[in-house]
């Protein structure tokens, strides 16, 4: 089918410029000399935002001077200085390859940060997906070797805060991501029927967002099928031997897009029932839908965090629902999670912990320029009903990016 070439909103140097200014300020704020970045195999991807790149490294940025970009191979730097070649600038001009910890504290004595106060982003980050952290105990454990008398403190978390409200260049890609996500949840409705495999949908819904020229934050997409189920995650069938899933009369097909733009991501939460429902999927349908319609309403800056999510919590009490995943949850990075204890003292999973549960709650006043993931979700025993799309803070409310995916989508 002929396209017209992808042309994804770009960032300047400006926005470059803006970004070390705000970090260095931070910095300064709490006296720290340097700070390094995790990219690695990090889901949010750090070190991008000082690179405007991601090479499964990262990032090490004095206070003084100009940050280096270290990746794991020659080719990672290769590849950038292609992207250069045809025109697109660097952010970075130092990229260098080091194959250990030790050699990442080699460029750090370079910069004259060997004995100094330096901040880590990703050693405690808890974010989904890696909430052991983002930094690989082998690596750490050479850097800190190899660097007897620096002093190292994790501010994942507060550099996170520094991260959430978004330029005016850095909304442009949110916007387009969600304009991707919105057209993947077109193809999704138009082609989840009975007969149809999981797989199906995945790969239709997975080749529409890429089509914008842009990129999918692992794991892509999670997906689920079935009149009643609480398994959640990527599909089975995407890491074993076991076929997809094929699609019945009285379904629920229900899948969490994660494209991003550069590396501003988007959420939507997109579910097709296969008509005709039972009654409770239709009472969790719309306890899932009160839910969203109160937090857009409430939703507005100088508000908690803590109150948006009561707000959207509220419609869940008197129907005895409860929220299996947050019901909304910050965007770039994804730290802020906002899931209610509302009606889980009678919830039993059968689910075996080793250990108390480690939950951070954290805290945020609403900004214009923040963007969040809605995503409402309403469970009786085993039935479950997620919708949701992505939404920006304004400065008199908010901006709802998404359409098709905050309310189900029903096919006779």
């Amino acid at each position: 089918m002929p396209r017209s070439i992808a042309e994804p909103p770009v960032l300047s140097l400006a926005e470059r410029d803006r970004r070390w200014t705000r970090i260095r300020g931070f910095l300064r704020e709490h006296g720290l000399d340097g700070v390094l970045l995790a990219g690695f195999r990090a889901r949010e991807m750090y070190e991008s935002y000082v690179s405007d790149d991601y090479n499964e490294g990262c990032v090490v940025f004095p206070l003084e001077g100009d940050p280096t970009v270290i990746t794991w191979a020659p080719l990672r730097v290769m590849r950038a200085r292609y992207s250069a070649e045809r025109g697109h600038q660097l952010w970075v001009e130092d990229y260098r390859v080091a194959t250990s910890g030790a050699g990442v504290a080699e460029v750090m004595r370079e910069k004259r940060l060997g004995e100094s106060r330096l901040g880590v982003v990703g050693l405690r980050s808890q974010a989904p997906t890696e909430i052991y952290g983002a930094i690989p105990a082998n690596f750490w454990l050479e850097l800190t070797a190899a660097l007897p008398a620096a002093r190292f403190e994790d501010i994942s978390e507060e550099f996170s805060h520094l991260m959430l409200v978004k330029s005016a260049e850095e909304l442009a890609q949110v916007r387009y991501a969600a304009k991707a996500a919105e057209a993947a949840c077109k193809v999704i409705a138009e082609i989840t029927e009975p007969g149809i495999g999981e797989e199906v949908v995945f790969a239709e819904a997975t080749r529409e967002m890429l089509r914008h020229g842009i990129g999918l934050r692992y794991p892509m997409i999670v997906m689920n099928s079935g009149p009643h189920t609480l398994s959640w995650g990527p599909p089975r069938w995407s890491t074993r031997g076991e076929a997809p899933r094929v699609l019945a009369r009285g379904d629920l097909m229900q899948a969490e897009l994660m494209p991003l733009c550069g590396n501003q991501e988007v959420q939507v939460q997109m579910t097709v029932a296969l008509d005709p429902l039972d009654d409770t999927n239709r009472q969790c349908e719309r306890v899932a839908r009160a839910s969203y319609e109160a937090g857009i309403k409430a939703m507005k800056p100088g508000i908690t965090f803590a109150e948006l999510v009561a707000a959207m919590a509220e419609p869940l009490k008197s129907t005895g629902c409860w929220a299996y995943t947050p019901l909304v949850h910050s965007l770039g990075p994804h730290f802020l999670a906002g899931r209610p204890g509302v009606n889980m003292e009678k919830v039993d999973l059968g689910v075996r912990m080793a250990g108390a549960p480690a939950v951070r709650e954290r805290k945020a006043v609403l900004q214009p320029g923040m963007v969040f993931a809605f995503e409402p979700n309403a469970c009786l025993g085993q039935h479950r009903v997620n919708i949701g799309g992505t939404v920006v803070v304004t400065e008199t409310g908010c901006e709802e990016l998404n359409h098709i995916p905050t309310g189900v989508t029903h096919k006779q």
